[in-house]
């Protein structure tokens, strides 16, 4: 096995020594773990403001999904929260893709009505079973921040869309607001993860979850790191005075 060391602020830091077979591995366990309390605890910790988020996602690209026949892909898509927000404002189809096979198997049982527009597919964001240049958008809503490698994940979003394709990250990003971010910090890295573990009954996946904000780029960084990868037209939203932040960019 190969390890390829990561300096911080380029892939998530679970796993052991920069080694992206172990990152891979630990961060399917960790949400296979939590995969029956996730969508719970998403809206609970995040008083509900995660949906409006996903809401926001989904209308940044409605001229995309509005087109009949479009091919959108929602990848480290979780229970396909975010997937379902896409699929309501469709014309085509919408493919939920995971690695982690019990957080797909809920998104497959919440499908309902939408199972005709919105499919479910279990596969590695680093390691697309898509085409060069199919798919008209890729989305991610907090996943992207645990993959092994940002870079690689860019180049491999970015091989997969068509010339004018769109690309969206919604992702947590830096609190912006003077006041609010040292009250936010001290709730983000003392109560979350005492409470998310009360509830979902598993130690560590909540207490990872500030560490692996506080290594991922801010956002004019990960705009950078955009730009660099040939998006263009590349700009960001912060949420919630940069709670969470979404990314948006078009490849040339």
């Amino acid at each position: 096995m190969i390890s390829v060391e990561r300096a911080p602020g380029q892939g998530s830091p679970l796993g052991s020594g920069g080694d992206e077979a172990s990152t891979r591995a630990a961060v399917r366990n960790m949400f296979s773990k939590v995969a029956h309390r996730y969508d719970f605890l998403n809206h609970f910790l995040s008083l509900g403001r995660d949906i409006a988020w996903r809401r926001a996602t989904a209308r940044a690209l409605m001229e995309v999904l509005g087109r009949p026949g479009s091919r959108v892909a929602d990848l480290c898509c979780g229970t396909g929260d975010l997937s379902f927000s896409l699929g309501r404002h469709s014309q085509g189809l919408v493919i939920g893709a995971d690695f982690c096979h019990p957080m797909l198997a809920i998104a497959r049982d919440k499908a309902g009505a939408q199972a005709r527009r919105v499919h479910f597919l279990e596969a590695d964001a680093l390691h697309l079973p898509f085409g060069d240049a199919s798919l008209d958008a890729v989305t991610s809503a907090f996943g992207f921040r645990n993959l092994a490698n940002y870079g690689r994940g860019i180049e491999e979003m970015r091989r997969v869309l068509k010339s004018g394709g769109r690309l969206a990250i919604l992702e947590f990003s830096q609190v912006r607001w003077p006041i609010f971010g040292p009250l936010f910090r001290f709730y983000f890295r003392r109560v979350l993860p005492r409470v998310g573990a009360w509830i979902s009954r598993v130690e560590g996946p909540y207490s990872y979850l500030p560490d692996s904000v506080a290594q991922f780029p801010e956002q004019e960084i990960l705009a950078e790191k955009l730009r660099a990868a040939g998006f263009h037209k590349v700009s960001y939203v912060n949420f919630t005075g940069g709670v969470a932040a979404l990314h948006l960019g078009e490849k040339m």
